[in-house]
């Protein structure tokens, strides 16, 4: 496995609301688009993989759009880490020597009814305490004396870690929300790209303390898209393409270790930091290293751990890391300068492929307002709750 993998095209769709179009056209577009932003078509790929958890779009239905190459699909579900697995997925082949050039397709449909809508919340109550069925007559093996729901289980982690250290509360969660809403106005691409004060944020609605409506991301739909490429073959390929290629310097997955603490709370925090450790190894660099961050920050008090899970930050020092503006996109350590998912949006499939598509456009220079000058050294970060982290660190270097 000594080859090295680069990032060649890279494409997503804005995040919104498509009541004309259904997933598969979301993912083909940004497959089509990927595939032009690489200077290839998808005669050229070897490999297809296709994340998405809900809509029942693969890869197959793609290629029936594309062109039915005749060439093997992987299709991922993997929760949040859905579309960073497909890229993986496309990765791992390449190492293997199964193929030279593949692409990666995350897509997601979710419109007003995911997670945090009735029909989301009923699949969360009925999975909590109804759990025969699918998942085999037992009861869930975690958080079965705290909540099985999404706001209420990232609330109680964040108020677990400003209960541990000092200068943690309200405020600083808060002051997450803030900083992502107004990355967001420069992101084109986004969701939402609306400017909140921290007043606004604080007063808003409550959903599950400390968490307020613009603390929580909204669901969307959306597609992206990552054609990835042998180090072998892209010589053989045209000076700008190689100018181009961003490279991957680290690809590690996780899942969640048992936990003595999980059996009250989901542990949100074990399974990123032991991702993070590998990655940095792999990639040989360290987190002082990192021009950027795109992480998942599902809700703001997912952000602020993962500040300390990532060692953005001093051990329990993510409270001053936020205070000292070292995230915002002027700061130390810019981080979710798309505006994160709380604005740019999180449709579950797509959004781990969506974090290795803007680090890929900031390590190339081609993010426009959103800019991060001079980055060289980005991490794509995601988590799918009660499965998988997934990080990729990416290099822009010569080929």
């Amino acid at each position: 496995m000594a080859e090295t993998v680069w990032v060649l095209g890279a494409a997503m769709t804005k995040i919104a609301r498509y009541p004309d179009k259904d997933c598969t056209d979301l993912a083909t577009e940004a497959a089509l688009n990927a595939l032009a932003d690489g200077g290839t078509t998808i005669q050229d790929m070897e490999i297809l993989a296709c994340g998405n958890m809900f809509n029942g779009t693969d890869g197959q239905r793609i290629l029936k759009q594309i062109g039915q190459t005749g060439i093997p699909v992987f299709n991922v579900t993997n929760a949040c880490a859905t579309g960073a697995t497909a890229v993986r997925t496309v990765m791992l082949s390449i190492l293997a020597g199964e193929s030279d050039m593949g692409i990666a397709v995350g897509a997601e449909q979710m419109g007003k009814m995911g997670l945090l809508g009735p029909a989301g919340q009923a699949r969360a109550e009925k999975h909590v305490f109804e759990p025969a069925g699918r998942y085999g007559a037992v009861m869930p093996a975690e958080g079965v004396l705290g909540t099985g729901l999404m706001p209420g289980v990232f609330g109680q982690a964040g108020m677990e870690y400003a209960y541990e250290h000092d200068g943690v509360g309200f405020e600083q969660f808060a002051k997450v929300a803030e900083k992502n809403h107004a990355h967001s106005t420069l992101n084109p691409l986004a969701q939402y790209q609306k400017r909140f004060s921290l007043e606004e944020i604080m007063e808003a609605r409550m959903v599950a303390y400390p968490n307020t409506l613009p603390m929580c991301c909204p669901t969307g739909d959306g597609a992206a898209a990552i054609v990835l490429v042998s180090d072998s073959k892209l010589k053989t390929l045209s000076l700008e393409q190689q100018k181009r290629a961003v490279k991957i310097s680290a690809s590690v997955l996780t899942s969640d270790p048992y936990s003595e603490t999980g059996d009250a709370l989901p542990d949100v925090n074990t399974l990123t930091r032991n991702a993070a450790k590998l990655a940095y190894e792999k990639a040989g660099v360290g987190p002082a290293d990192l021009n950027l961050v795109e992480l998942h920050d599902c809700f703001a008090t997912a952000e602020l751990l993962h500040y300390d899970n990532l060692q953005l930050c001093e051990p329990g020092g993510a409270g001053a890391f936020i205070d000292s503006g070292a995230p915002w996109r002027d700061g130390k350590t810019p981080v979710n300068a798309s505006g994160g998912l709380l604005s740019k949006g999180h449709p579950i499939g797509m959004t781990g492929a969506a974090g290795v598509f803007e680090i890929t456009t900031q390590l190339r220079g081609e993010a426009g307002d959103r800019q991060i000058e001079g980055a060289k050294v980005g991490m794509a970060h995601v988590i799918g709750l009660g499965s998988s982290c997934a990080i990729h660190i990416l290099e822009k270097t010569a080929a």
